[in-house]
């Protein structure tokens, strides 16, 4: 097989990997989350080990997360699903390098400056390819431009639908730096941990809203039902 033939089947195993890795990987973060949940089975010292674990781990999903955009562009382009303008296909590799720095230089040297400006920056980039991708997929389907196959279209849309929840994630996990700030300093107990765990619930119910159109997703990307 020549290099050429055998791209566009990489391309296609590269990006199931993302998705092993971006789904498997955060059911691991959320197992973790649910054990540091456990007041009165660990000690607090304990569950604070369990937290660093997740936010080590959710290192995964969000270098899957980057990654996804520039390979799935590529793979529409080279399996002649979706006309792809030049620039919008090496910008796709610009954006997406871009964005993998931002998410490991902000993990590198958290709690610094640098981490706060890079997740600013990180921000704009996420809303922009929302923002981006819900316009693709809506004006796909009521067009059929630029994106012709209805499957694809949909997918595009999902997608987009699937950087709004993954915002709302982090928005809704915002608050937890302060509250456990609070349970570092005073302790494990109703006043610190209630607060806390309510916020953990608002989050969960944006992290269930992604696993859910991740599977619809792929299921869109592998069956084609439309």
């Amino acid at each position: 097989m020549e290099f050429a033939q055998a791209a566009y089947p990489t391309l296609v195993y590269v990006h199931l990997l993302l998705f092993v890795f971006w789904l498997g990987a955060d059911a691991g973060v959320f197992m973790l989350g649910q054990e540091f949940r456990r007041r009165h089975k660990y000690e607090l010292p304990t569950r604070l080990v369990q937290l660093q674990m997740l936010v080590n781990l959710d290192m995964v999903p969000r270098t899957a997360w980057a990654l996804m955009v520039p390979i799935s562009i590529t793979i529409s382009a080279g399996g002649g699903w979706w006309e792809v303008p030049a620039w919008m296909f090496w910008g796709s590799w610009v954006v997406g390098a871009a964005w993998l720095w931002l998410v490991w230089d902000a993990h590198l040297h958290d709690q610094m400056p640098r981490a706060a400006r890079d997740r600013k920056i990180e921000w704009i980039f996420k809303i922009g390819l929302t923002l981006f991708y819900l316009w693709l997929g809506t004006a796909s389907l009521l067009t059929g431009d630029p994106i012709a196959p209805t499957w694809l279209a949909w997918k595009a849309l999902m997608f987009g639908l699937i950087f709004a929840a993954a915002i709302m994630i982090d928005v809704a996990f915002k608050p937890v730096g302060p509250l456990l700030g609070k349970l570092i300093a005073e302790g494990s107990s109703d006043e610190t941990e209630v607060p806390l765990l309510k916020t953990m619930n608002r989050t969960r119910i944006w992290v269930w809203i992604v696993y859910l159109m991740l599977f619809a997703t792929a299921y869109l990307g592998n069956v084609k039902p439309i």
